[in-house]
């Protein structure tokens, strides 16, 4: 199975286009980590986040050292889903 990533940049802002790229590593990062790499105002990462969770583009998973944080990973696509978003557009 081959894994991909498809993102229509197009209708994502600037914004959650940055804080994507601060997940590209595959690494999980809290909101914190985010606000810091990106240097975007807090609230602007929180609208950025929620816009790239209704995409499907990133996940949430809870912090097992920390229950107080959430971390936040790029969703990866498999092969199928892509084609199936790409037949969707």
């Amino acid at each position: 199975m081959t894994i991909v990533h498809s993102v229509n940049k197009h209708t994502l802002p600037p914004s959650a286009i940055a804080v994507l790229s601060v997940l590209e590593d595959g690494t999980p990062k809290t909101f914190k980590d985010m606000t810091e790499q990106v240097s975007i105002a807090p609230r602007t990462v929180r609208y950025a986040l929620k816009r790239l969770k209704e995409n499907g583009l990133v996940i949430e998973k809870f912090n097992f050292r920390d229950a107080r944080q959430v971390l936040y990973m790029k969703k990866i696509l498999t092969e199928s889903e892509v084609h199936a978003e790409m037949a969707s557009t």
